[in-house]
């Protein structure tokens, strides 16, 4: 009897195609099982987590009572749940809320430009920058809140029971323990 007959077969019973697929999907299992490769977060071993301060700048908020959202909704030392590039990070106690007076610019007769108070026009639409109190991993590149970076002009996605919005980072302070 021959090795491989003349339809591809290995002593006439076992196709080698057949047998390569099964070769290469054991090899496909074994690797998944015995080499997954990295996971978890970007800092890994070796970094500190130090206590990080975070303010962002919420611009053009529209609600349609702000001082209801700030009276029960977002008060200082309640938590908010983070999202950081479209993924879910935890939650963040708020450290302050500071409101912002919304300004305009008006023209003078002499060519100057002074800012003035709005004349609240829109009542629905308020200007605030919130201070958020987190830990965050300290890494060569920067802070890391979960698996993300935290640099000035990222994104953050700031949700609760009633709200979901988003603001920018405007600064980021880290505290030594």
């Amino acid at each position: 009897m021959a090795i491989l007959d003349s339809k591809g077969r290995l002593f006439g019973k076992i196709n080698l195609l057949d047998l390569g697929a099964g070769l290469v999907i054991l090899l496909v299992i074994f690797g998944i099982f015995v080499f997954p490769g990295t996971s978890g977060s970007v800092a890994q071993i070796g970094v500190k987590t130090v206590p990080m301060e975070v303010d962002l700048v919420v611009r053009g908020l529209n609600v349609r009572d702000p001082e209801k959202l700030l009276n029960n909704e977002l008060k200082k030392g309640q938590k908010t749940n983070v999202i950081v590039r479209g993924q879910p990070y935890g939650q963040i106690e708020i450290k302050s809320i500071q409101t912002l007076p919304r300004k305009v610019n008006v023209f003078q007769p002499d060519g100057t430009v002074k800012e003035l108070p709005d004349p609240k026009t829109n009542n629905f639409s308020t200007d605030m920058i919130l201070t958020l109190d987190g830990k965050a991993q300290v890494t060569a590149n920067g802070p890391v809140l979960g698996n993300n970076k935290v640099k000035i002009g990222m994104p953050f996605e700031l949700e609760g029971f009633n709200y979901n919005f988003n603001a920018s980072v405007i600064d980021i302070r880290l505290k030594d323990k």
